[in-house]
C-alpha cells in the first residue's frame, strides 16, 4: 500500500461526499445524515490504513505525491506527510464522524437545510486534510484560506446567539492573517528561486533581514489562527456562537493549523529568524496561559469558557515549540493531538447539556447531575482531562512541555505552571456550578433535562474517553511517530538538547 495515493484520495473523498450529500432531497434529512456519516467512516478507515503503512524509521516525509498545477509559477499539487502531519490527519479522521453523530439534530433546530449542514462538515474535512497534507507552500495557502468558507457558513447560518457577528469576526481576523501570509508567500517565491516546493525552499539561503520579515508574515497568520495572545479575541465569540460540533472542530482541529504552520514553515524555512523571535513568542505564550485562564474563571457562558481554556492551552503549545528542545517539541505536538481529543469531548458534552437546557449560561444550571448523572459524569471526566489530570492524555503533553522548557528557560516554565493551578480553578468551578450542589428547581420543569445520554450520544463520547485514557497511560505509539519529525525540525534550526553536566545540573542549550 506504500504506493497508494493516500493523501490525494483523503483530500478529495470528503469533497465528493459533500457534493453527494448537498444534492440529496431536503425532505429526506435522515438520508443526508446517514450518507455523511458513512462517508466520514470511509475516510477514517483509509486514515487508519495510512497510519499502519507509515514507517516510523523511514523517510521524514512519506506518501509523497506531486501533480503539475501552474508550471509557469512553479505551483504543483504536492502532498506529503511527516509524523506531525500524520497525527493531525488521524485526529481529523476520528473527530469528524463523532461530530456528525453529535450534530444529528443541530441543523433541524436551526430551521435550515439539513443536507447543506452535513455537506459543509464534509467540505470542512476536505480543507482540513488538505492543509495538513500540503507540501507546496502555495497549495497550503489555498487550503488555509478556503478552510474559512465552510466554517463561516456553519457559524453564520447554523450558530446561536450573535452568530452573524461571530462569523464575520472569525472570517475577518483569519483573512487579515492570510493577507500577511500571502505577502510572505510571494516574497518567499521571489527569493527562493520561483518555486513553492517545501523541500526546495528549505535549502534556500536567505539574508537575515529578509528572513525576519518573511518569518513575521507567516507567524502573524499562524498566531491569529492558533490563536495566541493578543490575537485571540475572535475565538470566544466564534466558539460561543458556533454549533457544538462545529466548535469542536474549530478548537480541536482548525486552530492547530496555526501551531502546525509554525512547526512546518516558520522554523525550518526561517531558522535564524525563529531563534531571534523566540523570546517574544515565549512571552506571548506565558501571557496567554495566565491571561486566558483568568478570563475563563469569570465566564458564565459554557462555550465561551471552553474557548478561553483553549487559548490557555495554546499558550502551552507555543511555549513547547519555541523552547527548542525535543522534549518540549514532542510535548507540543502531542498536546495538539490530546487537546483536540479532550477539548473536542468537552465541547460536545457541553453541547449536549445546552441542547437539553436550552441555555448556555452556567447560572441556569445547578445540580444537573441529579437528573442526568451519566452526562454529568462525562462532563466531569472531560473537565479533568482538560486540566491535565495524571492518567489522562493531556497530562503527558503538559509534563513534556514543562520539563523540556525548564531545562533551557526556568522562568518561563515556572510561570507557565501557574496555568495548571488556574485550570483546576475554572474546570472544577464549572463542574460544581453546573452538575453538583443543590438542584436548581427550574431544571425539573425542562423536559430535556430528564433525558440522560442516549445510545447515539454514548457512541460519540465513548471513543474519545477511551483514547484519552489509553494515551494517558500508553502514548508510545504516537510519540514514536512524532519524535523523528520533531528531531528533524530541531535539526533544521540547528538546536540540540542541553546535556547534563558531571554535577547533574543542566547546561544551557547551545546557541
Amino acid at each position: 500500500m506504500s504506493n497508494f495515493p493516500f493523501l490525494s484520495v483523503l483530500t478529495v473523498a470528503p469533497l465528493v461526499g459533500a457534493l453527494v450529500v448537498a444534492f440529496l432531497p431536503r425532505h429526506r434529512p435522515e438520508l443526508a445524515k446517514q450518507v455523511a456519516f458513512a462517508w466520514s467512516l470511509l475516510v477514517l478507515v483509509l486514515s487508519v490504513v495510512m497510519w499502519v503503512s507509515f514507517k516510523t524509521g523511514g523517510d521524514r516525509f512519506q506518501f509523497r505525491e506531486s501533480y503539475s498545477w501552474i508550471p509557469n509559477w512553479g505551483v504543483s499539487f504536492t502532498f506529503a506527510a511527516d509524523g506531525i502531519a500524520l497525527v493531525m490527519l488521524m485526529l481529523i479522521a476520528v473527530l469528524v464522524p463523532l461530530v456528525i453523530l453529535a450534530s444529528w439534530h443541530d441543523a433541524e433546530s436551526s430551521k435550515r437545510s439539513v443536507p447543506v449542514y452535513f455537506a459543509l462538515l464534509l467540505v470542512l474535512e476536505c480543507t482540513m486534510i488538505g492543509v495538513f497534507a500540503a507540501a507546496d507552500v502555495f497549495l497550503f495557502y489555498v487550503f488555509f484560506e478556503v478552510m474559512l468558507v465552510p466554517m463561516y457558513f456553519l457559524i453564520g447560518s447554523y450558530g446561536g446567539h450573535q452568530r452573524q457577528y461571530a462569523a464575520v469576526k472569525f472570517f475577518l481576523y483569519s483573512l487579515v492573517g492570510g493577507l500577511f501570509m500571502l505577502a510572505a508567500v510571494i516574497g518567499l517565491w521571489v527569493v527562493g528561486g520561483k518555486t513553492f516546493d517545501w523541500q526546495a525552499l528549505s535549502q534556500v539561503d536567505i539574508s537575515t533581514g529578509t528572513e525576519r520579515w518573511l518569518f513575521l508574515g507567516f507567524f502573524l497568520a499562524f498566531a491569529i489562527k492558533a490563536p495566541f495572545f493578543p490575537f485571540h479575541t475572535w475565538l470566544p465569540d466564534a466558539g460561543g456562537a458556533a454549533p457544538a460540533g462545529a466548535a469542536a472542530l474549530l478548537v480541536g482541529v482548525l486552530d492547530k493549523v496555526g501551531t502546525f504552520g509554525i512547526l512546518r514553515y516558520c522554523l525550518p524555512l526561517f531558522p535564524e529568524a525563529s531563534k531571534w523571535f523566540a523570546p517574544w513568542a515565549l512571552a506571548l505564550g506565558v501571557i496567554g496561559i495566565v491571561y486566558a485562564a483568568l478570563l475563563a474563571v469569570g465566564q458564565n457562558d459554557l462555550k465561551r469558557l471552553v474557548s478561553y481554556t483553549s487559548i490557555a492551552h495554546f499558550g502551552f503549545i507555543g511555549v513547547g515549540i519555541f523552547a527548542f528542545t525535543t522534549q518540549a517539541g514532542t510535548g507540543a505536538v502531542l498536546y495538539m493531538l490530546n487537546h483536540g481529543l479532550a477539548t473536542g469531548l468537552l465541547f460536545l458534552v457541553v453541547g449536549m447539556l445546552i441542547s437539553r437546557r436550552g441555555s448556555a449560561l452556567i447560572s441556569d444550571f445547578g445540580g444537573a447531575g441529579k437528573l442526568v448523572p451519566v452526562l454529568a459524569g462525562v462532563l466531569f471526566f472531560a473537565g479533568l482531562a482538560s486540566l491535565a489530570l495524571p492518567g489522562t492524555a493531556p497530562f503527558i503533553s503538559e509534563f513534556l512541555v514543562l520539563i523540556g522548557t525548564f531545562t533551557v528557560n526556568k522562568p518561563v516554565a515556572i510561570i507557565a505552571t501557574l496555568g495548571i493551578i488556574l485550570a483546576a480553578a475554572y474546570v472544577l468551578w464549572m463542574v460544581q456550578r453546573t452538575t453538583q450542589g443543590t438542584l436548581n428547581p427550574a431544571l425539573t420543569e425542562v423536559d430535556g433535562m430528564r433525558r440522560d445520554l442516549n445510545l447515539r450520544e454514548k457512541v460519540v463520547v465513548a471513543p474519545l474517553i477511551a483514547l484519552i485514557v489509553l494515551l494517558g497511560f500508553f502514548p508510545k505509539p504516537v510519540t514514536d511517530v512524532i519524535n523523528p519529525a520533531v528531531q528533524a525540525t530541531m535539526d533544521d534550526i540547528g538546536r540540540t538538547d542541553p546535556a547534563p553536566s558531571v554535577g547533574g545540573t543542566v547546561q544551557e542549550a547551545a546557541k
